[in-house]
């Protein structure tokens, strides 16, 4: 659901007074990669090591092939910037901090990281050494900026899920309030449909962590579609979460306009030909559009429309061969839930070329939509992508009329289950592989770079040759021979460029030469050739020169490390206390039952903030009628002992309601902050950098989403922010929680031990796309408020899918998961607060829920017996959840 309020957004374009060319930055999961990139043009590259990368999947460097690679990349006037862009745990910081280190050193131009811990080590280590905030800190805000500068970032990558306005407003923003950084957008690939840093999915069904790189792809999969308990007949579209791959291809100008400092291609896990693919189309695009907004009058606005019909078909071909899921331009264009996922297919496909009309004596008849030729692999498509499909190479192509006909070699192809109406699917094009690796084959560089030179000199005098490439790096090189006066062929421009861009095999190209000879002089071309070569060579060795980032050798990460403090309760002082149980609720009949149960702390995470009003009236007339109670037993007509009136008083708490904001908070969205703190609660649930402001100076307890998994990032939460308590990454299992805890002072925490874990967190929103017409909040007919939905996966598992306030759509596992097995050992280190959650329970199940766990945290009954005792009641369907999992996380 969504309010129809304006966004706010309305406003001119971001304009800086002069249009800077961003850079091209590439993907690389191996050496090849890293070839491919350079050699077909990226500015930068990033790559991951082989630890604390969001890509454990791909092969990766090792930090012994740092030197190399770095000079390597430098030489050829390439920034290469490592992933650190993993949440680090506990026991892991110490070789973190001497992975840095390492890093550092190298002269890597930047590190790209997630975890707020690991940001302070590195400003610890290095006062100047560049952070880019990854796209895994789900930055959608100009506060979302602002924290990352406050970190010591130096570059931001934005949530992929930023429109082109929104990203005008967010530098707009941080122009006005003097907290600009540099933005970095992806530009191009697979689009994750959670958020990232956001993706519980991976987590909660395999106990592999996305925020560990390890993410299983459970978005690719199709499910079904079920409302208020009947399946949604959608026909062959079965893949509902899975988005077309993006191409931000026909919105380049307005990327460039938008300000954008980089532009980031996907794919560290995609073979070298779809890095030098992708990366040499983006880069011939982006030079194409600098050239054309560079002219005279040319911020005129240029549609996307226009400007498509403008795009080489070869361009969208080659892109739609490199991989393709279908390319679109994600959320550039804004919100559009009938184009972003198709549904169709969650796997590569191609170039589609048509559907089968005939089959007829081993030859397969098509209307031709795009080239095909003998040799290129096709794979026939008949609606069901998860069963095995039929392919193969064409042997032979004949036109007859409009149609076409395609044989294949002879036991190729079981045409027997290929069907008249099939689409058909060009996979490979063995031509174009040929091509993109003889891009980057062999040892004589094949992308070159201009550097700009200057020619002094006069009779007399030794030749003069100042010569810059575009990074600063500058060299003079003088003639052993003196210059004479010309009778014949002097010296002129053209004689001169002539001689010094003859720079093949070498990284560079000639771009301007200018000429300040006086007089008609002249020089042997031999000279000339050496002055140019070793023009190469100084140039060569500058680059090549490692950053020399300042590294203190001094201080440690045990610097960093919160110490206990006199105000914290000593451990033997933290036991006196009860365990006391959280209860979060998701609409009013659960927080009625959770106040009959007595639950003292409850959490309200509703749908629509305005029903928040009535949830904390709730609260205040329980809190009256407890007072009363309180009073009258302590009235002088009560003869009641000590015991008593202790024994009545527990009894009869006061509970606080807090209440949360949506997870995601995007320009001109404050509105909804307002309505939530409308409600005037106790307190607020704290999702998200731009609730960290907006709720200052309100009473605050930071949730999951803000990813607390070590000292290092719980200590700065606890410092700079004042929050009451932190809740624990949901990433951690039993023994890092355990870290976490004996590594800060427990009562900073709170830990969730039963929940149905939000799976995905999606801009994506599945009741606008498959129950309406629509395409966002504004035509759909709110099908959200209507209907009850959940998706079917491929094991049977039905999932419970919500709306928030924003439109934003979560998945919540189907099957409840428990902790309850650990409790006693964290009680034990001093672990006082114990949240519960529910999503669709009733009534009943919230109240005999709360009693099982009630009971466990007095000890009445163990861990075990909860855990069998939920499992029997209504099917409840409890698992252990994912703090049991050890995988290979421990």
């Amino acid at each position: 659901m969504k309010s129809d309020i304006s966004d706010g957004l309305r406003l001119r374009p971001f304009s800086q007074p002069s249009l800077q060319r961003p850079e091209l930055l590439a993907p690389a999961g191996n050496w090849d990669c890293a070839k491919a990139a350079v050699e077909n043009g990226a500015d930068a590259i990033y790559f991951g090591l082989d630890r604390f990368n969001a890509r454990m999947r791909a092969e990766n460097f090792t930090e012994a092939d740092l030197p190399q690679l770095i000079a390597f990349l430098h030489r050829r006037g390439v920034k290469g910037y490592v992933t650190i862009n993993t949440l680090i745990f506990p026991k892991e910081l110490a070789e973190a901090q001497q992975y840095l280190r390492t890093i550092i050193a190298a002269g890597v131009d930047a590190a790209i990281v997630q975890d707020i811990g690991i940001c302070r080590l590195i400003r610890h280590l290095s006062p100047d050494f560049p952070i880019h905030a990854s796209t895994q800190m789900t930055i959608t805000s100009a506060a979302g900026v602002e924290f990352a500068k406050s970190l010591g970032c130096q570059l931001v990558v934005l949530a992929r899920e930023c429109s082109l306005k929104e990203i005008n407003k967010i530098q707009q923003q941080i122009a006005l309030q003097e907290t600009s950084l540099p933005l970095e957008v992806f530009v191009h690939g697979a689009l994750c449909v959670a958020y990232s840093g956001q993706c519980l999915t991976s987590e909660a069904l395999g106990g592999r962590s996305a925020n560990r790189g390890e993410c299983a792809q459970a978005c690719r999969m199709p499910y079904d579609l079920i409302a208020d308990g009947e399946i949604v007949n959608l026909k062959e579209r079965k893949y509902l979460l899975s988005p077309q791959d993006l191409a931000g291809l026909d919105v380049l100008p307005d990327l460039v306009k938008s300000g954008v400092t980089s532009l980031k291609i996907e794919g560290r896990l995609k073979a070298p030909e779809y890095v030098a693919n992708v990366t040499r189309v983006y880069r011939q695009a982006l030079d194409g559009v600098m050239t054309q907004l560079e002219r005279p009058n040319s911020l005129t606005p240029l549609h996307i429309k226009e400007r498509a019909r403008g795009q080489s078909d070869q361009e969208h071909y080659n892109l739609e061969m490199a991989f393709s899921r279908g390319l679109y331009t994600g959320w550039f264009g804004g919100i559009n839930n009938q184009e972003l996922v198709h549904a169709r297919f969650g796997k590569k496909r191609g170039v589609y070329l048509g559907e089968v009309i005939r089959i007829h004596n081993e030859q397969v008849t098509i209307k031709l939509q795009a080239p095909v030729k003998p040799g290129d692999g096709i794979v026939f498509d008949c609606g069901h992508p998860e069963a095995k499909e039929e392919g193969g190479r064409v042997y032979a192509v004949a036109s007859k009329g409009k149609e076409t006909l395609l044989t294949f070699g002879r036991n190729d192809l079981n045409l027997r289950r290929v069907h008249i109406g099939d689409r058909i699917w060009k996979t490979s094009d063995p031509e174009l592989d040929k091509q993109l690796r003889q891009s980057f084959a062999g040892e004589n560089p094949q992308f070159q770079r201009p550097i700009d030179m200057e020619i002094y000199g006069e009779v007399g005098q030794p030749l003069i040759a100042i010569a810059r490439d575009q990074l600063g790096n500058i060299v003079q090189v003088e003639s052993a021979i003196s210059l004479v006066e010309a009778h014949t062929k002097p010296l002129d421009t053209d004689r001169l460029q002539e001689q010094f861009g003859r720079l093949g095999n070498t990284p560079f190209c000639l771009g301007t030469l200018t000429n300040h000879l006086s007089g008609t002089i002249m020089l042997p071309v031999s000279e000339l050739n050496r002055m140019r070569r070793e023009i190469v060579v100084q140039l060569e060795e500058l680059r090549s020169q490692p950053k020399r980032w300042q590294l203190r050798s001094n201080v440690s990460l045990q610097d960093l490390l919160p110490s206990s403090s006199p105000s914290f309760p000593t451990m033997r002082e933290a036991k006196a206390i009860s365990p006391s149980l959280i209860v979060l609720v998701r609409n009013l009949k659960q927080l009625q039952a959770a106040l009959k149960a007595g639950i003292e702390t409850l959490y309200c995470e509703f749908e629509d903030p305005r029903a928040y009003r009535e949830a904390v009236q709730m609260v205040r007339q329980q809190q009256q009628k407890n007072e009363a109670d309180n009073s009258a037993i302590l009235t002088p007509n009560f003869q009641l002992s000590t015991d008593a009136i202790n024994h009545v008083s527990t009894h009869s708490p006061l509970p606080t309601i807090w209440v949360a904001p949506p997870r995601i908070t995007k320009p001109g969205e404050n509105w909804i902050l307002q309505q939530v703190r409308a409600c005037e609660a106790d307190g607020y649930l704290i999702r998200n950098y731009d609730q960290l402001q907006f709720f200052a100076q309100d009473r605050c307890i930071g949730d999951f989403s803000l990813n607390v998994a070590n000292p290092l990032t719980a200590d700065y939460f606890q410092q700079h922010f004042g929050l009451e308590r932190l809740t624990a990454s949901y990433d951690l299992n039993i023994t890092q929680l355990q870290d976490l805890l004996t590594s800060c002072p427990p009562q900073w925490f709170e830990v969730t031990i039963h929940q149905h874990i939000p799976m995905f967190h999606m801009e994506h929103c599945v009741f606008c796309a498959f129950l309406s017409t629509g395409t966002d909040y504004t035509n759909c007919g709110r099908p959200c408020e209507k209907q009850e939905v959940k998706l079917r996966d491929r094991v049977g598992s039905e999932h419970v899918l919500k709306a928030d306030v924003g439109c934003r759509n979560t998945v919540f596992n189907g099957t409840a998961q428990t902790g309850a097995e650990y409790v006693q050992r964290l009680i034990e280190l001093g672990l006082r607060q114990f949240r519960i959650e529910f999503v669709n329970e009733t009534p009943e199940q919230v109240s005999k829920t709360i009693h099982f766990y009630s009971q466990l945290l007095q000890g009445e009954i163990t861990g075990s017996q909860l855990w069998r005792e939920l499992k029997l009641q209504n099917q409840l369907g409890v698992t252990r959840g994912p703090m049991g999992v050890s995988a290979l996380r421990s």
